[in-house]
């Protein structure tokens, strides 16, 4: 594990702790820690704006997995987004940053800048591709300069995704050329929820897509694209495969794979739901009453999928899913340029809840296998994908002993 030492005292500190997701990641540290005890365990810390919060965020945690000890033993760190000084200070105590702020849009440039400029990892969980994808044209070659890591979207958007789709390449022996994932969220009687922050970065990511269209003029132009027949999944899982898979091509010489991902919409009625509430939610978010609107009233205008309280802990616990990998490529010895396809792989990737059990196991393993396996990463620094970043590391079997499990469906 990299060293915590007295310049970085801690090996990981959580900003945003007392936020909604923050909180889960707070109480998933402090048992990954409490399984390393002794002189190599894991140190960490706590950091926000107001230390009240924290030290009650660090009281319900000690209360849920009876750690007493996190009262007293875990370090806070006042820290603003707001305020570059507070940033430096935080970033300057650590060697990975755990960035729960979102929206990203809004507050996750500075963290990433203080990051870089401080000489601190960086990990986040965001699923807004303008902002990841502006931050590796505008960050990476800084980023790789100071030998500082930022890695984004590692939770749920898109570790299951992005390393699914590794999995799905190395489990199929020959050239795999195509990928369709469908995800499938399965729920209880009390139905599944998320959190309002989670809606207002889709409100303002579709507000602002013009832009996200602009930004990508600036990429050199790279087709992955294949025709979509099918809903297709709305979040940054096809940016973010895209990329890895682009710069797998560049970097390891290895076939890039073409990826489209859908998502399950349930019956008739939930399909005509869907259409309407995503018509609706379009022409609102064009406008900045439509926009305050949606993210006044959430519930609302969410159908219930989001709410300014989150979802409740039996909602989480009754909640789980599935992310299925049909692809299709050429057998071993096959000359791609004599015909199509002639085999065919079906993998799946499962899990708990997916925003705030898997979102946060993926977080904190990709820290630990930052910690542990730095020399694993690619080059010396940069602005990466999960893939790009831990393709030639053990995070996929790091999952699998969480509550991510990847497997082989079929393969003919």
């Amino acid at each position: 594990m990299a060293a915590a030492t007295s310049d970085r005292p801690y090996h990981i500190i959580i900003f945003g702790a007392t936020g909604f997701t923050g909180q889960f990641v707070v109480e998933e540290v402090a048992r990954c820690a409490a399984e390393t005890p002794g002189d190599s365990s894991l140190k960490w810390a706590v950091a926000g704006r107001s230390r009240q919060r924290l030290e009650a965020v660090l009281e319900k945690a000690a209360g849920r997995l009876s750690m007493p000890e996190l009262r007293t033993d875990t370090e806070i760190i006042v820290a603003d987004v707001s305020i570059e000084e507070s940033l430096a200070i935080m970033c300057q105590q650590g060697v990975v940053i755990l960035n729960c702020v979102g929206p990203y849009r809004f507050y996750g440039e500075p963290v990433v800048k203080a990051c870089i400029e401080n000489g601190a990892h960086y990990v986040d969980i965001c699923g807004e591709p303008q902002f990841l994808e502006r931050m590796q044209l505008e960050y990476h070659t800084n980023a790789l300069d100071r030998g500082v890591y930022v890695i984004g979207s590692c939770g749920f958007d898109s570790i299951p995704a992005d390393l699914g789709i590794l999995y799905t390449q190395r489990q199929f022996k020959g050239t795999l050329t195509a990928v369709e994932s469908f995800l499938k969220i399965s729920s209880g009687p009390e139905g599944s929820s998320g959190h309002d922050a989670t809606w207002q970065s889709a409100v303002y990511g579709f507000a602002d897509s013009g832009s996200l269209r602009q930004l990508r003029k600036k990429f050199d132009n790279y087709c992955l694209e294949i025709e979509q027949y099918a809903i297709p999944f709305m979040g940054s899982d096809p940016s973010v495969v895209k990329r890895t898979q682009r710069f797998l091509y560049e970097e390891e010489h290895q076939s890039p794979v073409q990826y489209s991902a859908y998502v399950g919409v349930g019956g008739l009625f939930s399909i005509a739901k869907f259409f309407c509430g995503g018509l609706l939610f379009w022409v609102m978010v064009k406008f900045s009453l439509g926009r305050k609107l949606l993210t006044m009233f959430p519930s609302f205008f969410s159908f219930g999928l989001f709410s300014k309280a989150g979802p409740t802990m039996k909602q989480i616990e009754d909640t789980c899913f599935s992310l299925t990998f049909f692809g299709e490529g050429y057998s071993e010895g096959t000359d791609p340029s004599q015909g199509p396809p002639n085999a065919k792989i079906c993998t799946q990737v499962v899990g708990a809840e997916p925003g705030y059990v898997a979102t946060v196991s993926a977080m904190v393993q990709a820290a630990v296998t930052m910690l542990n396996e730095l020399h694993s990463l690619p080059r010396r620094g940069g602005v990466y994908t999960p893939g790009a970043a831990f393709y030639k590391t053990s995070l996929i079997d790091r999952l699998q002993n969480r509550s991510i499990k990847f497997s082989v469906r079929n393969y003919q």
